[in-house]
C-alpha cells in the first residue's frame, strides 16, 4: 500500500522542493503527523509500510524501492548496517538527538549512534481476555494448555514465534543452539491443532471483539487494545521475553539524505513524539514526550515497565548465517501446518 500524502499550503497547491519515501511497519504513526511535516517544509511523503523486519529487508536489499527513511527493528539495523546497507546519519544534521533518553543511546546493534535514532520501544507478551481466561497468566506455557484451543493467536513472525518459544523451553531468543532449535519447532508443531490463526496486524479486531481468549502482541498494540476492551490485560511472561527497540535508519542510495536527516530531526521534536506516542501506544524514548502523556499512560506498566520486570528479557541480535537455520526451521514449520 502506497500513501501520498498531498501538499497543502494555506489551501492552495504549491509544487513540493522534494519528496521523502518513508518506509514504516503497518498502523505505527500518526498520519497527521506527515501532513505537518509536509506542510512545513514544503516536503512531499510518499508512506510504505511492511509487516515484518524480514519483508522491509528483502524489500530494501533488492533495490527495487529508493526509501529515504526506513523504522526497521535491532537485530535487523545490526544485519544491515554489517551488509552496507545503511548510511551513516550526520548528528549535527539532529539536533533534537539531545532529547533522547540516554538509556536508549549508544545501544548494542549500534554502540556510537551512527546509523540509527530511536523510535519507539516495548516488549512482547501475552494479551488474555479475562472474562475468557479465569486462571493467573504468567507463563507462555499457557499457549500450549488444551483448554484453549481454537482461542490462541500466534504471531506470523519468524524471530518472535521462534523467540517465544525458545524462552518457553528455557531457552535464548537468540540460540545457536541447532538441537534447541529443533525443539522449538516440535512445540511449535504440537501447538498448531490449538491455534485459531497465526496474525498481524489483524491481532488488534480478532482480540478487541472477543474471537480469542489470548494472543502473543507486542506491548504498544496491548495498549491500543486494551484502551478499547477493558477486559484485556497484558502480561510479560516469567520466563522473559523480548526487549525491542525500533529505530530510524537511511537506506544506502537514498536520495534525499537531507531531507530524510530533515524528517528525523522532525521525529524526535518533543512535541512530535508526543502527539505519535499518544496515538499509537507506544512507548517513546523522549523523556519530554512521555511527560506530556496522560498520567495514566506514564504509569501505565505495560508501556513503561519497571526493570525488575525487564530482567530476564532480551534484545534480539543479529545471528549472522546461523539465521539460516532459524529460515529452515520456519520453513519446515510452515510446511507441517499447511
Amino acid at each position: 500500500m502506497l500513501l501520498c500524502f498531498g501538499f497543502l499550503l494555506g489551501g492552495c497547491s504549491q509544487k513540493p522542493k522534494a519528496e521523502l519515501n518513508v518506509y514504516n511497519w503497518g498502523d505505527y504513526i500518526d498520519e497527521s503527523i506527515l501532513k505537518d511535516f509536509e506542510q512545513k517544509y514544503n516536503i512531499k511523503v510518499n508512506y510504505d509500510t511492511f509487516s515484518t523486519n524480514e519483508d522491509m529487508y528483502i524489500k530494501i536489499k533488492s533495490g527495487s524501492n529508493n526509501y529515504d527513511v526506513a523504522i526497521p527493528s535491532d537485530y535487523m539495523i545490526e544485519k544491515m548496517k554489517k551488509e552496507d546497507m545503511l548510511e551513516k546519519i550526520d548528528l549535527a544534521n539532529i539536533p533534537n538527538f539531545k532529547n533522547v533518553d540516554e538509556r536508549f543511546k549508544h545501544l548494542a546493534y549500534d554502540p556510537h549512534n551512527e546509523y540509527s535514532i530511536p523510535y519507539m520501544w516495548g516488549t512482547v507478551g501475552i494479551l488474555y481476555n479475562k472474562t475468557m481466561v479465569k486462571e493467573p497468566v504468567d507463563s507462555w506455557k499457557i499457549l500450549w494448555d488444551k483448554k484453549y484451543s481454537k482461542q490462541i493467536l500466534m504471531l506470523d513472525s519468524q524471530r518472535d514465534s521462534i523467540g517465544i518459544t525458545l524462552k518457553m523451553l528455557g531457552y535464548s531468543l537468540n540460540t545457536r543452539n541447532v538441537a534447541e532449535l529443533e525443539k522449538a519447532k516440535q512445540a511449535l508443531i504440537e501447538q498448531k491443532p490449538l491455534v485459531l490463526a497465526y496474525v498481524g496486524d489483524d491481532v488488534k479486531d480478532k482480540m478487541i471483539s472477543g474471537e480469542a481468549a489470548l494472543a502473543v502482541v507486542w506491548s504498544g498494540d496491548a495498549i491500543y487494545m486494551n484502551r478499547e476492551n477493558p477486559d484485556l490485560h497484558f502480561v510479560v511472561p516469567k520466563e522473559g521475553s523480548n526487549l525491542w527497540f525500533d529505530g530510524m535508519v537511511i537506506p544506502k542510495g537514498s536520495k534525499h539524505k537531507k531531507e530524510a536527516e530533515l524528517f528525523i530531526n522532525y521525529m524526535c521534536d518533543s512535541e512530535v513524539a508526543f502527539k505519535n506516542a499518544d496515538y499509537i501506544g507506544y512507548s517513546t524514548p523522549i523523556p519530554a514526550a512521555k511527560a506530556k502523556l496522560d498520567p495514566e499512560l506514564q504509569k501505565n506498566k505495560i508501556a513503561y515497565p519497571d526493570d525488575k520486570d525487564l530482567a530476564k528479557c532480551e534484545i534480539f541480535k543479529d545471528l549472522g548465517t546461523f539465521i539460516k537455520d532459524y529460515d529452515r526451521v520456519w520453513t519446515e514449520f510452515k510446511a507441517e501446518i499447511e
